[in-house]
């Protein structure tokens, strides 16, 4: 067995209490704040932030271990300032008496100097006014302060990070590893501003300097700036197939831009938050994100969006990590419900937009490809022959589907107007820009589905009263966990009530979901809970439920359709929240353009 026991011991091998000196507390302050480059790029560019910089470079050699430099053109500092800087818990960003006011990336004054015990680090500053100056700290040992060149702003130099610390140069991962972290980092910090322009650039090989990231400075606001950044970082499709999100309530701003859910994601890589424009990693925030797009989507698929909530700093609390990764908000529930209320009316309010890139994939299915599309050679017999059948009559009639045309002025509605039905399962209609193909199964399942869960929310959902309750015992902690969330519970038809110290006695169940293992659902319950912070367990099987149902009362694959019930079932998808998506995520039509049509076959 291994001995932890501390070796230093006083009077009868009693623990000895004694003071740490300076250069170990910094060394134990850096391991907190500067885990790995990522860490020591992310608080520096935070700092050039903070002093309100429009650019920022960033250059890194080994991976961020060799080196890190971040140029700035922000406020600056003044020779009388850099000591300061250097010194554990000084900063210019608050003071001290009032830790829930924060409006600052920074506020602890910690990062510079623990940078500068665990590495080789150099700052020159210029602010207006004043003349530029340097200062250096090795190791903890801090330089006297020197006059620089430098025209404006501040450069942070960090060479051999950790050489004072070499066991943490262990933990670390590849030079290819850490510079994917770093550049994740600045891929987060320039979503959440997208008024700053930043550059990444890899420079361990002299003279071959490689740029890993560059987004301009985009004008305007927020929202009216974020659609040319998310094109640079995420890429063009992604707000071709986003939602605009602009929302208030309760004193909560929530902005940016939300995907279609036929625009979904293989992981939550696409998933961006920030809270006052600060990047975060808030399990509140990404539950919420996943309960908006609940039953819009499979489950292996992901929501992508990029969000900022703005609210006032007093109601999010932004010291409760040492990275300042996760926050707390004073009022959990109402930002939940901003969330998933919000995102759901805006999601619904499109809901007959499908993703662009569905139409760019079936046109590229219907690429020629390697055939020679301008062909000089003599056809042969046989081919003469076919072409002279496609002139004959009778032969449409023969091999079309169905075909009834329909009245030109029906093609304005937005899914247009029906004009065959191919292999009794495809409806084509034609718009004013170009034709759209629809699954009709897919559609009439997702449209029967909305309408059962309409009437669920209309008329309640029907409990069963178990003969006999269902006692399960739980611990002390699962027990007050599960009774604060028994009234989000009992609408969904699970009634539970507590029984004796650590129990609880299940009284009623949804009757929808028939017998069930209750004690089972329960626990599920609970994962999700101390997980997310919510639950949608007993949701999801109801929803289930009812998309089985959809499902089985949908228009089946292989029924032919009269002309008015296809153009019925285009007028009813236009009115109907989430259409362009079936119960199982997968896109109910596909929308081509005139345009991209004439491009394929050379009319344009």
């Amino acid at each position: 067995m291994i001995n932890l026991a501390p070796k230093i011991a006083g009077d009868a091998g009693r623990p000895v209490i004694r003071q740490l000196d300076e250069s170990a507390i910094n060394r134990i302050a850096a391991g907190e704040v500067v885990e790995r480059p990522s860490s020591a790029v992310k608080e520096l560019v935070e700092n050039a932030l903070d002093a309100g910089a429009s650019r920022i470079s960033v250059e890194i050699a080994g991976g961020g271990k060799t080196l890190i430099r971040v140029r700035d053109d922000g406020c600056g500092m003044t020779p009388t300032d850099l000591p300061l800087a250097m010194t554990r818990h000084a900063t210019s960003k608050i003071d001290g008496s009032d830790l829930l006011n924060i409006r600052s990336f920074g506020f602890r004054g910690e990062a510079l100097p623990s940078l500068g015990a665990v590495g080789r680090l150099r700052i020159l500053s210029r602010a207006e006014g004043h003349e530029a100056a340097e200062i250096t700290c090795d190791g903890g040992r801090l330089s006297p302060v020197r006059p620089a060149a430098l025209t404006r702003g501040t450069q942070v130099e960090l060479h051999d990070l950790f050489y004072a610390t070499p066991a943490r140069l262990k933990f670390l991962r590849s030079d290819r590893a850490e510079t994917q972290g770093i550049t994740d980092v600045i891929r987060r910090l320039a979503l959440a501003g997208p008024n700053v322009g930043f550059t990444l650039r890899d420079v361990t090989t002299p003279g071959e300097d490689r740029i890993l990231f560059r987004a301009d400075a985009e004008t305007g606001d927020f929202l009216d700036a974020m659609p040319g950044r998310l094109a640079a970082i995420l890429g063009r499709d992604f707000p071709a197939n986003a939602v605009r999100i602009d929302l208030d309530r309760d004193g909560l701003h929530l902005v940016g831009y939300a995907a279609l859910p036929t625009y979904s994601r293989g992981s939550s890589v696409a998933q961006h938050f920030a809270v006052n424009g600060r990047p975060v990693l808030d399990r509140t925030l990404f539950g919420a994100l996943r309960a908006a797009y609940f039953d819009l989507l499979s489950r292996d698929r992901h929501p992508a969006a990029v969000l900022n909530l703005i609210c006032d700093p007093e109601r999010v609390d932004v010291n409760v990590h040492p990275a300042k990764a996760e926050v707390r908000f004073r009022e959990p529930e109402i930002v939940r419900s901003l969330i998933i209320g919000g995102l759901r009316n805006a999601l619904a309010s499109a809901s007959q937009a499908t993703s662009t890139t569905l139409s760019q994939a079936t046109l590229t299915a219907l690429q020629p490809g390697t055939a020679r599309i301008y062909q000089m050679d003599r056809p042969s017999q046989p081919s003469l022959s076919r072409a002279m059948a496609f002139q004959a009559p009778g032969f449409a009639e023969a091999h079309s589907t169905r075909f009834e045309p329909a009245p030109a002025d029906d093609t304005h509605h937005p899914l247009g107007s029906a004009r065959a039905q191919l292999h009794e399962n495809y409806i084509i209609a034609q718009t004013d820009t170009g034709m759209v193909i629809v699954d009709q199964h897919a559609a009439h399942e997702r449209l029967v589905y909305e309408r059962l869960k309409r009437q669920q929310a209309e008329h309640g959902i029907t409990r069963q009263a178990l003969l006999i309750p269902e006692i399960v015992s739980l611990s002390a902690s699962e027990t007050a966990l599960i009774l604060e969330a028994a009234h989000d519970l009992e609408p969904l038809g699970l009634m539970i009530e507590p029984f004796g110290q650590n129990a609880i006695a299940i009284r009623e169940t949804p009757a929808i979901l028939g017998p069930i293992n209750a004690e089972a659902m329960i626990r599920d319950i609970l994962d999700e809970l101390a997980d997310q912070g919510a639950s949608l367990t007993v949701k999801a099987r109801i929803d289930a439920v009812l998309s089985r149902m959809a499902c089985h009362g949908s228009v089946r694959s292989g029924r032919q359709m009269r002309p008015e019930e296809m153009n019925a079932l285009l007028r009813e998808m236009e009115a109907t929240p989430n259409s362009g998506q079936c119960n199982h995520g997968r896109p109910t039509y596909v929308e081509l353009k005139l345009s991209d049509i004439e491009r394929l076959f050379g009319r344009t």
